[in-house]
């Protein structure tokens, strides 16, 4: 679903446009309706909308909105940036709070109910568990504004057509690398946290 409605089919759906003499903005603005129809066909299955959908089609409707007003391809561009920015920015905010945001999306994603997802909440006791979530926590915001201001810097420097293909499968490798760092810092950190617990 995620390679015909977002990355596929709106890069076959610009080509096509732009081959048929269409203007590079309409043509990306065309393109858009795949990744937000994806994301209705999820809401329709799931029966809710997640956040990530929420940030996906408030970036679509704000580069809608600044390359219909501005006529900017550029600045249409820009709406990969507007998820990946208020995920940062969730990020860290979330550092203040009891519980980071990445310890909550762990929790949600593998499903407090499962086995795994027990395993998180039980492990959330020790103090090193919590205080590797709020590292992980801090270093995705970071990052993820490091991703922002690389999509920025592409969509300033390079082609529409390279810019919108970097924008489409950049963030899925960036969020692949961060994932597998997360797993293996984790999990690292939980087993170095149950030793000094059981020593204790």
């Amino acid at each position: 679903m995620i390679v015909v409605f977002d990355l596929g089919g709106p890069l076959a759906a610009y080509s096509l446009l732009r081959s048929a003499g269409m203007s590079a903005l309409a043509a990306l603005v065309t393109s858009g309706i795949l990744p937000a129809t994806g994301i209705a066909l999820g809401a329709w299955a799931d029966r809710r909308l997640d956040v990530i959908g929420v940030m996906v089609l408030a970036g679509l409707a704000v580069g809608t909105i600044l390359g219909l007003i501005s006529h900017s391809a550029r600045l249409y561009l820009f709406e990969g940036a507007v998820p990946s920015l208020l995920f940062a920015l969730a990020c860290l905010a979330s550092l203040r709070a009891r519980k980071p945001l990445i310890y909550r999306l762990a929790v949600e994603l593998l499903g407090p109910n499962t086995a795994k997802g027990r395993d998180v909440v039980g492990a959330w006791r020790f103090p090193g568990v919590r205080r590797a979530f709020q590292v992980i926590t801090a270093a995705w915001g970071i990052a993820y504004l490091f991703e922002v201001a690389a999509r920025l810097a592409v969509v300033e420097t390079v082609s529409t057509g390279i810019a919108l293909i970097f924008s489409k499968l950049v963030p899925y490798a960036f969020a692949l690398a961060l994932s597998l760092w997360t797993l293996v810092y984790g999990e690292h950190e939980k087993r170095k946290a149950e030793r000094q617990a059981a020593a204790a």
